[in-house]
């Protein structure tokens, strides 16, 4: 797979801009059969079974659909939480989630649980994005808050971040910065590969 190339000279407002217009139309063509493909790679390839909690997303917009993944989690036994947003500028918690459970709307279009769901520390992630890179790179939406929140769990012993996203979203190289995360690992709906160094 080779990914879109980049002018170095081309600002993340920009490069946000691009990578939402690939990603919009990867989702019109991909959205119906995106979801369960990349859920049979994530369970068959990455080694989640010794994760005990996994962190996904309720999506938005054009997002992946992860719930076929955490729906195949919950069934063989996973617990699973949603991203709640605490404030601007902290590191997102995470609230157990089942599926069916009612959600709350949340800030930017989000949905979480509500606060009696009990708050978990997730072993694994995974991740929205916008675009992805080989060695892990990855342009979110500019908020922070899964770099802060990666950074956050690494510190206290570690998370495995695993980015999802349609294979047209990869880049040949992602501008990164000295507060950027990079993923472990990136799912696709043709693929599933741990980052390059």
């Amino acid at each position: 797979m080779t990914g879109s190339n980049l002018s170095s000279d081309v600002s993340k407002t920009d490069l946000r801009r691009q990578a939402r217009d690939i990603r919009r139309g990867a989702h019109r063509r991909l959205a119906g059969m995106a979801g369960a493909a990349i859920a049979e790679r994530f369970l068959t390839l990455i080694p989640w079974r010794t994760r005990p909690v996994v962190a996904g997303y309720w999506p938005m917009a054009d997002e992946v659909d992860v719930l076929p993944l955490m729906t195949a989690l919950a069934g063989q036994g996973g617990a699973l939480a949603l991203p709640v947003v605490v404030r601007k500028d902290a590191p997102l918690a995470f609230r157990r989630w089942y599926p069916g459970m009612t959600l709350e709307a949340g800030p930017h279009g989000t949905r979480h649980p509500s606060s009696a769901s009990p708050l978990l520390r997730p072993d694994l992630l995974l991740v929205p994005l916008l675009a992805f890179d080989r060695h892990g790179g990855r342009l979110g939406y500019g908020g922070g808050y899964y770099d802060r929140t990666m950074a956050g769990l690494r510190a206290e012993g570690g998370a495995l971040a695993v980015g999802i996203a349609y294979a047209a979203q990869e880049m040949t190289a992602l501008p990164i910065e000295p507060h950027d995360q990079r993923l472990d690992w990136i799912v696709t709906e043709d693929a599933a590969w741990e980052t390059l160094p």
